[in-house]
C-alpha cells in the first residue's frame, strides 16, 4: 500500500512540501471520488497565495482521505490561501455528506481497507482482538510529503496514540 502511495504523490513536490489531511466520515463511491478529484483539481491549479500560484496538488486517496500538498520552495501558503483550501473542503462535506473534520475518529488498515473507529473504543477493540499492537493507523498528524511517504500508516504501537492507550 505505501508502493501504490508513493505511485500516487506527485514527484516533482519537495520532500518538505506541506500536507493536510482530511478524513472522510464515510468511503467515496467511484463517482464521488471522480467528481471530488475533479473539483480538487480545479481549485489547486489557480490556487494562489498573495497573488502568486502555489504549486499545489490534491487527490482523494484509498476512498477515504482527502490530501492536499502545497510545495513551497517557490511560493508559501499563506492564510488566505489556506483558508480558500478548507472552504473547498467544507463544500465537500455539504455536497456529499460527509465529516472532514472529525479529529475524534481513528482510522486503521484492516485487511487491506481503511476502517474507522471512535477514539475512545480504540483500547476496547485492542482488548477484544479487533485490532492488535502491530495493526497499522492512519497517522493523519503528518505535515510534509516525506512523512506522508514514511509515516503515514504506522503500527498502533509506534504512534502517537499509543501511549494514550497504555496509560
Amino acid at each position: 500500500m505505501i508502493v501504490e502511495l508513493k505511485q500516487i504523490l506527485p514527484s516533482d513536490f519537495a520532500d518538505e512540501s506541506r500536507v493536510w489531511i482530511y478524513q472522510s466520515s464515510r468511503q467515496f463511491t467511484d463517482q464521488e471520488e471522480k467528481e471530488i478529484d475533479d473539483q480538487l483539481h480545479n481549485f489547486y491549479v489557480q490556487w494562489l497565495s498573495h497573488g502568486a500560484e502555489v504549486k499545489g496538488w490534491a487527490k482523494v486517496i484509498f476512498k477515504q482521505f482527502i490530501v492536499v500538498m502545497a510545495d513551497e520552495t517557490q511560493s508559501g501558503v499563506g492564510g488566505c490561501s489556506t483558508d480558500s483550501m478548507v472552504r473547498i473542503i467544507k463544500s465537500v462535506e455539504r455536497q456529499y455528506g460527509v465529516d472532514l473534520f472529525d479529529r475524534l475518529t481513528i482510522t486503521f488498515l484492516i485487511d487491506e481497507k481503511p476502517q474507522p473507529l471512535p477514539l475512545q473504543q480504540v483500547k476496547y477493540a485492542l482488548e477484544k482482538g479487533y485490532i492488535e499492537t502491530d495493526s497499522l493507523l492512519f497517522n493523519n498528524t503528518v505535515d510534509t510529503k516525506a512523512r506522508l511517504e514514511t509515516e503515514w500508516l504506522v503500527p498502533l504501537n509506534k504512534s502517537w496514540l499509543w501511549s494514550r492507550i497504555v496509560s
